[in-house]
């Protein structure tokens, strides 16, 4: 059931379970089991100034099988969730930062599945587009104006039928 998210093959789904013991009763939340395997980022804040967010230390072969599988889903782009999700941190966040952000994606998807016995739901690559299209506008629009063009938009009339003659 392991193997339907994308970029986790049948040796990380193996890894996950000798690791996590497949029994999630323990671990109270997704974040728990997280910050348990080491996914989460650091929260190192003093008189107000955010020093080092490094991750932290986890369990170190649970976090090699999720570096894999966060390497392989970041190679989907655009056709999964989790490929649209590191195109959009990247820029951002950098490489590596986004694919820690996969990692704990993933392992928030395990543990749901694992805690509700349901399978895994891809909710596509377009996701983002579908739930804010005004900023994937703009974010055309932005990437067109840097290439020198103007855009315009016009909506499409969709219960326009064609009628020969």
């Amino acid at each position: 059931m392991l193997e339907t998210i994308p970029g986790v093959g049948r040796t990380t789904a193996e890894v996950l379970i000798a690791e996590t013991g497949a029994d999630m009763s323990r671990f109270r939340t997704a974040g728990h089991l997280a910050s348990w395997a080491g996914v989460c980022p650091g929260h190192h804040e003093s008189a107000g100034k955010h020093k080092s967010g490094r991750r932290r230390h986890g369990n170190r072969w649970l976090g090699a099988a999720l570096g894999t599988a966060a390497m392989a889903a970041s190679r989907t782009r655009d056709t999964t969730y989790l490929g649209a999700r590191y195109m959009r941190l990247m820029p951002r966040l950098g490489k590596k930062k986004a694919l820690v952000a996969l990692e704990h994606s993933t392992l928030t998807a395990v543990w749901h599945m694992l805690t509700q016995d349901t399978a895994f739901h891809d909710l596509g690559g377009d996701y983002y587009a579908r739930h804010d299209p005004e900023r994937a506008l703009r974010r055309i629009t932005r990437q067109a104006n840097a290439l020198g063009m103007t855009v315009r938009f016009e909506p499409i009339e969709a219960a326009r039928t064609h009628q020969p003659g």
